[in-house]
């Protein structure tokens, strides 16, 4: 608060002069010869400014604000003085003589040196604060005020909102006097009371089963390659990976801790891409259990012991996989010439349609041409011949044969020649072994 004093005046006469002359705030009276206090609430306009006022003072005057209440009384009265007037000029001495004063201005008093010592209004409690307010001594009076957390509005300390203006970098929660700061999961309060740290949760104790990654203000949790995060976000499973896909594996996936493996079957290894089987060859391995008179024949994933060739009656053996019935013996003559015998392998589920054997004559008569058919053992129409060229034909697979399975087809070429009217036929005895799977 504003309190603007002006200069006290006091009046002397000056003892090597006739006429008395007075000091600035007073006016000789000629009539009574004193000097007189000139009141300047009166004789200066708006001496006092804005929502000041007046207060005349001895020799002086006070400008103070409208609601003080320390300057409301006495000197609101224009017309009341502290101070008497100067007393009458009285002989002249031959030195000017300076008198201590009997009075102190207001807010000030006598101490026992007689000296104008400053009133302390707060400590005395002889001010007029408002009880919400508190007491601050000034020199010569004092102010009223509010405590920290508190601002004055029409004489009355209100709380003020801190949390209106900021004060918190996230959670704010006022209080009268004062405000407090919090911070949101995830984050812990500074030292100043006001500001937010991230936490990070992935020091101390893990929260995750497995990896921990910090993030602002939480925490997000990692599995390893194999597992899956479940649904709380923190745990771990392990995947099951060879529900995924069918095709991980060639032949068996088996799932694991945090990873899955492949297998194959007996007679197969696990190639270097740990997927895929490769078949073992047990002929070539000599790691087969056939007697010296059998013939190991490989197919994937086992093999086969093969007896020797024996030609029946009225055949007779012409190597060791070939059979001839002669023109001359009488049991031959609706039997085929030759009999060939072949063994052959394919695997489980192959692709159809597909040729799978090629037939031909070896040898081309002039006037005659070939006919080729399948005789027996197609049963299931699984086959069928397809003639390629005037003396050869294939034999096509036309549906899908599952294994393990053995087939034996009778495959004839019948040789018909109209310049001598001759009509005879070979066959060829095929073995095929249906592996047991598609690798």
């Amino acid at each position: 608060r504003i309190l603007t004093a002006f200069t006290l005046a006091v009046c002397l006469s000056n003892p090597g002069k006739a006429q008395q002359q007075c000091t600035n705030g007073f006016d000789l009276d000629r009539a009574s010869g004193q000097c007189l206090d000139v009141d300047e609430c009166r004789t200066i306009p708006e001496a006092c400014r804005g929502d000041m006022v007046c207060v005349n003072q001895n020799g002086g005057y006070l400008c103070v604000p409208r609601t003080n209440p320390v300057y409301r009384s006495p000197y609101l009265n224009p017309y009341s003085n502290i101070y008497p007037p100067p007393p009458a000029p009285g002989p002249v001495p031959n030195y000017p003589t300076v008198t201590r004063p009997l009075m102190c201005r207001f807010g000030y008093q006598l101490d026992e040196n007689n000296q104008c010592a400053d009133i302390d209004e707060c400590a005395s409690d002889s001010h007029q604060c408002n009880p919400t307010q508190i007491c601050i001594n000034t020199e010569g009076g004092y102010t009223c005020s509010c405590t920290e957390g508190y601002w004055l509005l029409e004489g009355q300390c209100l709380d003020i909102d801190e949390c209106r203006y900021g004060y918190c970098q996230q959670l704010c929660a006022n209080v009268p006097g004062s405000y407090s700061c919090t911070c949101n999961p995830g984050f812990t309060l500074n030292d100043d009371g006001r500001s937010c740290q991230d936490v990070n949760e992935c020091t101390g104790e893990n929260p995750c089963t497995q990896t921990c990654v910090n993030t602002y203000g939480s925490f997000l949790c990692r599995c390893e390659p194999g597992y899956e995060l479940e649904a709380d976000g923190v745990n771990c499973s392990d995947m099951d990976e060879c529900s995924f896909s069918e095709f991980l594996c060639q032949h068996e996936c088996v799932n694991g801790p945090g990873s899955y493996y492949c297998i194959c079957p007996p007679g197969y290894n696990l190639l270097d891409d740990s997927r895929s089987c490769q078949d073992i060859n047990e002929c070539e391995n000599r790691n087969f259990t056939c007697s010296p008179q059998q013939t190991c024949f490989n197919i994937p994933g086992e093999y086969k012991c093969l007896d020797p060739v024996r030609c029946e009656d009225p055949y007779v053996q012409i190597n060791e996989n070939r059979c001839m019935c002669s023109a001359e013996h009488p049991g031959c003559r609706d039997q085929p010439f030759t009999i060939l015998y072949r063994v052959m392998d394919i695997v489980s589920g192959r692709s159809v349609p597909s040729d799978i054997f090629q037939m031909q004559a070896t040898t081309r008569y002039p006037g005659a041409y070939y006919i080729f058919q399948i005789k027996s053992g197609n049963e299931g129409r699984e086959f069928y011949m397809r003639q390629t060229g005037p003396i050869s034909a294939t034999l096509v697979m036309t549906r899908p044969v599952k294994g393990p399975r053995t087939i034996q087809l009778d495959l004839e070429m019948i040789t018909v020649n109209t310049v001598i009217n001759f009509r005879g036929s070979s066959v060829i005895r095929l073995r095929i072994y249906v592996s047991q799977y598609s690798f």
